[in-house]
């Protein structure tokens, strides 16, 4: 099955947002703010799948933060390169709470696909 037929039919949740303005607080009081980090919260929950990048070049702070709130939800699947900062942390709570990790984001996309196809053929 290819990546477009198994991802047809699927509501995909992309939380990088095109004109996200660095100026804004990032603070309750700020109506945007809160606005986009409750959306993300809430795509979060509705989705069956999360799919984490950790970017060895990254800190990603947030993502961490998002890797604890989902850690138990039995939906992450995480991709940690190599000289992550944290890498350590992400590898033990990661085989602590038994979610999918791999190395290289390709090896994540061709493990989404395999279980998207699982899914649809169930």
């Amino acid at each position: 099955m290819t990546a477009e037929k198994a991802l047809s039919g699927l509501n995909i949740f992309n939380l990088r947002r095109k004109d996200w303005d660095n100026s804004w607080t990032q603070s309750i009081d700020n109506e945007q703010f809160c606005e986009q980090v409750n959306w993300e919260l809430d795509a979060m929950e509705k989705a069956d799948i999360i799919l984490l990048f950790l970017s060895g070049e990254s800190k990603s702070p947030i993502s961490m933060m998002e890797l604890g709130l989902f850690a138990d939800s039995g939906k992450l699947m995480v991709c940690c390169e190599a000289g992550f900062w944290r890498k350590g942390n992400i590898d033990i709570v990661c085989k602590r709470k038994g979610i999918p990790q791999f190395q290289i984001l390709s090896d994540l996309t061709s493990a989404v696909i395999s279980d998207l196809n699982s899914r649809v053929i169930r």
